[in-house]
């Protein structure tokens, strides 16, 4: 009988089947979790959490009513798309510098709950608690275990960075929101490709071109493309992760014709799966964007909407694109121009700015919200209360110790989990290193989060171990004998244990300066842990 390879998390990226064998190898018939209802009553679980922090006091603490910190673009903004034809002019600025989507959510919270706090939060929120529930099923999946998608969960709800971007008016949280939920598209879809090849293995169809098979039609990856043009359609940078995602996919499906013997792989891909891929993940993107545009197209105040004609000539070697789209394009450069200036060479500094070289731990947090007059209820004369955005330490400070077991895995052992997840984490880090004169924030790192606790939690996985010896045997029902509990895992679940504790206490510790409580002046500089948080 040919002995059956297990490939579940360890060789996506490895070599194929070698055809001077008499029978290739094939990977175990493993396709996703199998747990359905615990999976499902875990996750609800968890969610429900990640619900109750995120809207719990979600309307405090507001400027005397008034938006807090880069609220104030984005709240009224928000309102004016809402009671202004959908779109916005912010006429403080004279320019809107980011796409129409995230606005549009803030204008759903403000149409239900109006101008207020509990109005322009309220997007953010549900957008904050739906990232838990997609990295709990997203780490679930990729792991196959139930147990390793709650602890992501638990990590993502105590992290201070997603906790404070789901309780503002602010963009990041619905990128992050659009490409974690591409991410778990594309993952899905792996699965689905595999299953698919080994239906065709198993029909003795494999060898029929060498080619290999061709796939169908794939909606988790056609899903995928329209989430990143959501992305997109909220902040540029979600073009780093339209790349990134496109070159995901097509390893995956090099990966999977090579697992399932097809002669020809990489030609095999290029000839079936580039296409689609690209339609899927860069065009069907680029006609989400320009859709999400609808209502400024339709507008006689959307800013540059009549550009054609007055800023630029009606004829020249575009002359025959729509005057809608030529002025879209105007536009689209007015903003460009605004970015690109925006930079620290030509004087512009915020006291609070950051550098991408410290995301990745969370050196230099921001201060969102300080109060120091009129507050009371810490029990002493002198309260103060502030909101900073800092990642909780305990996950943050170990970025660069599970970015080092993250690339070891990928490279040594080849695991597809980490590569995936590291695909991810680099589209919203790495391009940020090409701007280094640019103003930079730390909430620009928002997207970074559900990676970096994805590959947290599948390193703890690790850590925990398999939850039976190899070896054991199965009985004739295929279940486990009973056996002697498996003292390596008992010993990781213990010291997993303990940092989830450590995690969730420090959580705890930070809640006051997340959240605006009052505290003592004293209280307030102990929780300024670094120089480079005051």
């Amino acid at each position: 009988m040919t002995q059956v390879t297990d490939q579940r998390a360890t060789a996506p990226f490895g070599a194929g089947p070698s055809w001077s064998s008499p029978s290739a190898l094939r990977p175990s018939p493993d396709f996703g979790p199998t747990d359905t209802l615990r999976g499902w009553l875990v996750t609800a679980f968890l969610t429900a959490i990640a619900a109750v922090t995120r809207f719990t006091m979600l309307n405090y603490p507001t400027d005397a009513g008034t938006p807090v910190f880069d609220e104030k673009h984005y709240a009224p903004q928000g309102w004016q798309v809402l009671t202004g034809g959908w779109i916005e002019d912010n006429p403080g600025y004279g320019l809107v510098v980011h796409p129409p989507i995230g606005k549009q959510l803030i204008a759903v919270g403000e149409f239900l709950f109006g101008y207020n706090g509990w109005g322009w939060r309220f997007a953010s929120a549900m957008a904050g608690t739906i990232v838990v529930l997609l990295v709990i099923r997203i780490v679930r999946r990729m792991a196959r275990s139930t147990l390793v998608g709650a602890i992501a969960g638990i990590l993502l709800i105590a992290d201070g960075l997603t906790f404070v971007s789901s309780r503002v008016g602010m963009l990041d949280i619905f990128l992050a929101l659009f490409v974690t939920s591409a991410f778990g598209c594309l993952i899905v879809d792996r699965d689905q490709v595999r299953a698919r090849m080994a239906l065709v293995d198993a029909e003795g169809r494999i060898g029929a071109s060498p080619f290999g098979p061709r796939l169908g039609v794939r909606w988790w990856r056609f899903g995928a493309g329209v989430l990143l043009g959501l992305a997109c359609g909220t902040k540029w940078s979600g073009l780093y992760f339209a790349i990134a995602f496109l070159l995901l996919t097509v390893a995956f499906d090099i990966s999977a014709r090579r697992t399932y013997g097809v002669r020809r792989p990489w030609v095999g891909t290029g000839l079936r799966d580039l296409g689609p891929s690209l339609y899927a993940l860069i065009v069907i993107p680029i006609g989400l964007y320009l859709a999400c545009y609808w209502a400024w197209y339709s507008s006689e105040t959307g800013i540059d909407r009549y550009a054609v004609g007055n800023q630029v000539g009606t004829g020249g070697f575009f002359g025959f694109l729509p005057d809608a789209l030529r002025s879209l394009w105007f536009y689209h450069g007015e903003v460009l121009k605004f970015h690109e200036g925006l930079t620290n060479s030509a004087g512009n500094h915020h006291p609070w700015e950051s550098k991408p070289w410290t995301w990745p731990m969370g050196l230099r947090p921001m201060l969102y919200y300080y109060a120091d007059s009129g507050v009371t209820g810490c029990g002493q004369t002198q309260c103060v209360k502030a909101v900073m955005l800092i990642g909780t330490p305990a996950i943050w400070w170990l970025a660069f110790p599970v970015l080092g077991w993250m690339l070891w895995r990928t490279v040594v052992r080849r695991d597809w989990r980490y590569a995936a997840v590291l695909v991810g984490y680099g589209a919203g880090l790495l391009p940020w290193f090409l701007t280094l004169d640019r103003q930079m924030y730390y909430f620009y790192a928002v997207p970074l989060a559900p990676f970096l606790v994805m590959g947290m939690a599948l390193v703890l996985g690790d850590v925990l171990g398999p939850a039976r010896q190899p070896g054991i045997p199965r009985s004739p029902a295929g279940t486990y004998l009973p056996v002697a509990p498996n003292e390596r895992y008992s010993l990781g679940l213990v010291a997993v244990s303990l940092y989830l504790g450590l995690v969730i206490a420090n959580f705890i510790w930070l809640w006051p300066i997340l959240t605006a409580l009052p505290i003592t002046t004293g209280n307030w500089h102990d929780h300024l842990w670094l120089p480079s948080w005051r």
